[in-house]
């Protein structure tokens, strides 16, 4: 068995499955997981349990989950010996200890050209010198999950709370499902498996730092039936009062969910997993709003319903192939969307989406050095949105928003998606490599945003006296078709220098169509040296390129092949706006990218030390930077010119929007993270950040100010805190103490002072005081407890340890102290609301819940 500071990939993840398992009970039941060095499970694996005399006590193989299990085994001293063809086998030593539950083992097998093997036990010392055990990572695996408060059992919103927001791109959080980027899990949550972030944080593997993604690994099927049935039930009737809403809004959350798996045939070599989910929301949109006869308050019902169906088949096809395949359907409803602090009810729109995938995956063992794990994915995926109320849009700037959504538009999606992944193991280096291609997608649009067009008032005087400050309309053909590519492919190598040393250079190349740049390689390097079995220090570097979002390709394209043009009118007559001179002298406008446009990149480092507290407990402390290149920003490069600002240099065209791509940021930060078993009854994750994060954009759709002046955008990035503190725990007693808990502790944000009026004749409305920079407001803190009860209750004596049925109740509760937590602070000095909130983070709510597990 090798010395614990040597880990294969997958080491840590297993570390975290069993820490916190042994218990004192009187079952002498011995259970574990074989897994190859990728982390993927080994089905079939042959297991032998010997005395350390040489007696062979028992033999079993792994189940579909790569799980094997011995009953009955005595107290004493015992050998586990794990085989699987095209790896080597394994032999570790435990002992027994009466009343005592046997620690949980996890077991490594590499390929069998790999010299070393690697066993990890309970209470092992595992501060590891490669690139993927990375201690600030945050791992929770699918019994956390029941454990800890989630809200509307979201998972993927609950962990993103431990990301940074200076590592997203254009396209926000990146997911990451079973391998393969995603749009959303695809199962329900009793389905996961396992989530991480921030795992491996500088791997070519991936095209966003650890940071900037969440990944998901999903349940397989089994070789015995097993399956969950949960309720997830809310009531305004269990809720505080919003603090803008005048009467407490009737509101109700419904979430019914089904889990079924187990063997097909005899359940050696096929598993299924079949997953359902139906959620069904009946909340409320508050409005506090300021009108022309005084405050606007008011509650709109924003019902809700959506069915998610998933079902998957694993084979194992001989020693040295697993196959699977899944089939996923999403469809929702949403009504009255779009609403709520200055939008009025009139101002709706509903919201109509279908979405259904199949994913092959091939997992195959070509040579005793190579593996290949290959998946393939084929989609579509249908979208709509429809205004309640065909009129036009009038918008009194941070005051009050009326008439229609002007949001209609339909799309359409046929993609494919698909991802290889080759890993070679020679002596001390573990080399993976491969391609994948995110999308490869036919898309349509048909877009009637903003027909009718949309009056922008500066004040609420100004709206009294019929004097609009500007008419945005988009006319003519809003239909769209075209194909979008993305492609990514990587090499990288880790390198064990020595037991205690560890180097990982990789390469990665993105590459897009439309934004086309071609000479996007991105280098990555980490390090990581194991000081003592205890401490280690490890560091890293790496560039990590951008991508462009979908609504700026449809603009560029549209204004190509002038399919839709937009107009933008300055003082135009009202109430009918294409009459009289301002409509008719009127050109349209353009969306355009700069010559020579880049692809954006950040370039992140850092260095950290990690340390061991005891046996299930690690510190790790680290300094992270980076540096965004090349950001995207939009420009009216046709802006009027200064010092007057009263003509266009081109007037025959409008606003000519560019894309450009010369923005910058600079992040900085201290993190602190605590994670594992702290004492007895508490464990989980805590993670505090000191940060400072500076920019002189706000993304691809941001406008600076004055167009002309990009100097004063330089200012606190929008996403800004000083300090936040981040916490997932679960603290255990007896089965009636049984507690999870969430604690979220941030400083404020910045927002920007505004003048609320088009100071340079473009048809903005974000201009500034003179001298004021981007961000120089400090909105509120947040604070935030989520608390959970839960007790668990067997119906049954199990045959087996774990397998008796079981009910489980549970009651949770969001923002248990009720804090007031505002939100949407108004800058724009012209507005009613200047210097106020209006609106907040939801007030204290109740959550009940109850599941059958078989």
């Amino acid at each position: 068995m090798l010395d614990v500071i040597f880990l294969g990939q997958a080491a840590l993840a297993c570390w975290l499955a069993f820490a916190g398992s042994q218990q004192a009970v009187s079952s002498t039941t011995l259970q574990g997981v074989i897994r190859d060095q990728t982390g993927a499970v080994l089905p079939g694996a042959t297991v032998e349990l010997d005395t350390d005399a040489g007696a062979v006590v028992a033999s079993t193989q792994t189940d579909a989950k790569g799980e094997f299990r011995f009953n009955g085994v005595a107290p004493g001293g015992y050998q586990i010996h794990a085989r699987f063809e095209g790896f080597r086998p394994s032999t570790s030593s435990l002992r027994v200890v009466a009343r005592r539950a046997p620690p949980f083992q996890a077991i490594v097998l590499d390929l069998a050209a790999v010299s070393q093997d690697v066993t990890v036990h309970e209470g092992d010392p595992v501060i590891a010198a490669t690139a993927a055990a990375n201690r600030d990572a945050v791992t929770i695996d699918d019994q956390a999950l029941r454990n800890l408060p989630v809200f509307d059992r979201d998972v993927v919103g609950t962990l993103s709370r431990f990301l940074d927001d200076s590592a997203l791109g254009t396209g926000g959080v990146t997911l990451v499902v079973d391998g393969m980027e995603a749009q959303s899990v695809g199962v329900s949550p009793s389905a996961i498996q396992q989530i991480k972030v921030n795992s491996d944080p500088y791997a070519a593997e991936f095209s966003r730092p650890g940071r900037g993604r969440i990944e998901v690994i999903t349940k397989a099927g089994s070789d015995a039936y097993h399956g969950s049935f949960n309720f997830t039930f809310r009531d305004d009737s269990l809720n505080a009062r919003d603090p803008f809403a005048v009467t407490k809004p009737p509101d109700q959350r419904r979430i019914y969910e089904g889990v079924l798996g187990g063997p097909v045939g005899d359940g050696k070599t096929t598993s299924f997993l079949v997953t359902a989910e139906r959620r069904e929301q009946d909340l409320q949109a508050i409005i506090y709003a300021a009108g022309p006869d005084g405050l606007v308050t008011g509650n709109v019902a924003t019902p809700t319903r959506t069915t998610q169906m998933s079902a998957s088949l694993n084979h194992q096809q001989g020693a040295h192939n697993t196959l699977s395949v899944r089939f996923t359907s999403e469809v929702s409803n949403d009504k009255n969307q779009g609403v709520g602090g200055t939008t009025l009810a009139e101002a709706a729109s509903d919201v109509h989406g279908d979405e259904e995938q199949v994913v092959v995956g091939a997992r195959t063992i070509l040579t005793d050095h190579l593996l290949s794990e290959f998946r393939i994915l084929a989609g579509r995926e249908i979208s709509s949105t429809a205004s309640l109320n065909p009129a036009l849009r009038i918008v009194v700037l941070d005051a009050f928003t009326a008439g229609g959504a002007q949001a209609d538009q339909s799309t359409s999606e046929y993609h494919i998606q698909s991802t290889e992944k080759l890993t070679y193991i020679r002596g001390k280096q573990l080399f993976t490599g491969g391609f994948e291609i995110p999308d490869f997608s036919r898309r349509g649009y048909d877009d009637q945003t903003n027909a009718a067009g949309t009056y922008t008032f500066a004040t609420l005087a100004d709206y009294e006296a019929g004097r609009p400050q500007s008419f945005v309309q988009q006319r003519g053909n809003g239909n769209l078709v075209f194909l979008q590519k993305v492609f990514g492919a990587f090499v990288q190598d880790q390198i064990m220098v020595s037991n205690r040393f560890s180097v990982t250079p990789g390469l990665r190349y993105d590459w897009q169509n439309i934004f086309t740049d071609n000479d996007n390689f991105a280098p990555r390097l980490s390090a990581a040296w194991a000081l003592n079995p205890k401490t280690a220090i490890r560091g890293g570097a790496g560039v990590f390129y951008d991508r462009a979002g979908d609504s700026s390709i449809h603009e560029v394209l549209r204004s190509r092949a002038n399919l839709q043009q937009r107009y933008i009118i300055l003082d135009p007559s009202y109430p009918d706006p294409l009459t009289g001179p301002a409509a008719a002298a009127t050109p349209p406008s353009i969306v355009t990218l700069a010559p020579g446009i880049r692809t954006p990149y950040t370039v992140q480092y850092g260095v950290g030390v990690e340390r061991q507290l005891h046996k299930t407990a690690t510190l790790a402390i680290n300094y992270l930077g980076s540096n965004g290149i090349d950001l995207f920003r939009s420009r009216d490069v046709n802006a009027p010119l200064p010092p007057l600002y009263l003509a266009r240099p081109n007037p025959n065209v409008g606003q000519i929007r560019e894309i450009e791509s010369n923005g910058r940021q600079t992040t900085r930060s201290l993190q602190v993270v605590a994670r594992g078993r702290f004492v007895k009854w508490i464990q989980g994750t805590a993670q505090y950040t000191l940060a400072s994060a500076w920019n002189d954009t706000a993304g691809i759709n941001a406008f600076p100010a004055n167009n002309y002046d990009l100097a004063s955008e330089w200012g606190r990035a929008d996403f800004d805190r000083r300090h936040q503190f981040e916490g997932l725990l679960q603290l255990k007693g007896n089965d009636w103490t049984t507690f999870g808990v969430a604690v979220s502790l941030k400083s404020g944000r910045p927002y920007s002072l505004l003048t609320g009026t088009d100071d340079f004749n473009t048809g903005q409305t974000n201009a500034r005081p003179a001298g004021v920079a981007r961000n120089t407001l400090d909105g509120p803190g947040y604070a935030d407890v989520d608390l959970r009860w839960s007790r668990e209750f067997a119906l049954a004596k199990p045959a087996k340890p774990g397998d008796a049925p079981t009910v489980t109740i549970g009651v949770d509760a969001f923002n248990l102290l009720n804090q007031v937590n505002y939100v949407a602070f108004i800058g724009n000095l012209s507005s009613p609301f200047f210097g106020e909130a209006v609106a907040a983070q939801p007030p204290r709510r109740i959550q009940l819940s109850g599941e059958f597990r078989f």
